[in-house]
């Protein structure tokens, strides 16, 4: 048999009111004036939504093909290709310009210090000119002492003519202008053609010279040996003094040989001389008068007057 057992309620439950009078949701909805009610706060839910492809912000790059772009016609690519070529040929004309500038101011210094060689050249040719024209009355006068035999009693001119036979001046052009351009390759900045033709032609001439003056050199040092048969070399060391200065021997005296033979080998030796000499008067001449037109020509030429 079933006993029934009453049935207890749990403490502290009660089983929920039926009474849905209008009392009691007026007691239940008043809040007790003991203890104040705490607000609860609802949380916050946030449900995030799924991003869609349609959604997200898409960069397409210049060169994707599948990106959308804008076709460009020809005109935008010439347009573009002229901009181009403008900035190009624009920067190498403002290149050029500039070396230009650069190689004209370059090539007129170069001017400037070619006509100061020049001017030393000129002055160094007239104090030569002037030697040579010393020299030949010596050779000339040397010449007729051994010609006529008249050495005798007249000694001791014949002693310095002797002396100063193996002795010369020698022309030494001012070359440092030509030697820069030459080294340096720098020779191309004389744009000027005439220009550039009067230094060559004025260069050539003067390395003429320059073998004319070293072919007398060896002239003279063929005269060496005669020398030392026909004077006495106590006579001449006698000469000179302690500033290297030739002068004429006291009184008269005597050759150490008065040899016709050696004479003879002696004027023939001296007449070497004389043709180096009629030779380097003649273009030392010429290279003076180049000089001076070359000068005057460039300063009118490069506005350096």
């Amino acid at each position: 048999m079933e006993e029934n057992n009453p049935i207890h309620n749990e403490e502290g439950k009660r089983p929920p009111s039926t009474d849905d009078s209008p009392q009691q949701d007026a007691q239940l909805n008043t809040p007790s004036t003991d203890e104040p009610i705490a607000e609860v706060e609802q949380p916050i839910t946030y449900n995030p939504q799924p991003v869609t492809e349609q959604d997200m912000e898409v960069h397409h790059h210049a060169h994707d093909p599948a990106a959308p772009h804008h076709k460009k016609n020809w005109k935008s690519y010439f347009w573009e290709f002229l901009m181009l070529f403008l900035a190009v040929f624009c920067g190498f004309l403002a290149e050029y310009q500039l070396e230009h500038v650069i190689e004209n101011s370059r090539e007129k210094q170069f001017i400037k210090s070619y006509i100061e060689d020049l001017k030393t050249d000129t002055a160094s040719i007239n104090r030569n000119l002037a030697y040579q024209k010393s020299r030949k009355e010596q050779l000339d006068s040397m010449m007729k002492f051994l010609e006529t035999q008249t050495i005798k009693g007249n000694e001791s001119e014949f002693y310095y003519l002797g002396r100063v036979l193996i002795r010369t001046r020698r022309f030494q052009p001012s070359d440092r202008t030509i030697t820069q351009l030459k080294n340096s390759g720098a020779l191309r900045l004389i744009r000027n053609e005439q220009a550039a033709d009067s230094i060559i032609s004025y260069q050539k001439l003067v390395e003429t010279i320059l073998g004319n003056i070293s072919d007398e050199r060896d002239e003279r040092r063929d005269v060496d040996p005669l020398m030392s048969l026909i004077f006495d070399p106590y006579v001449f060391d006698k000469m000179l003094d302690d500033n290297n200065i030739i002068h004429k021997p006291a009184g008269s005296p005597p050759l150490r040989s008065y040899d016709a033979s050696l004479h003879k080998d002696l004027a023939y030796r001296i007449h070497q001389l004389k043709g180096s000499n009629r030779i380097l008067d003649t273009r030392l001449t010429q290279l003076r008068e180049k000089a001076a037109g070359i000068i005057s020509f460039l300063q009118k030429a490069y506005h350096l007057e």
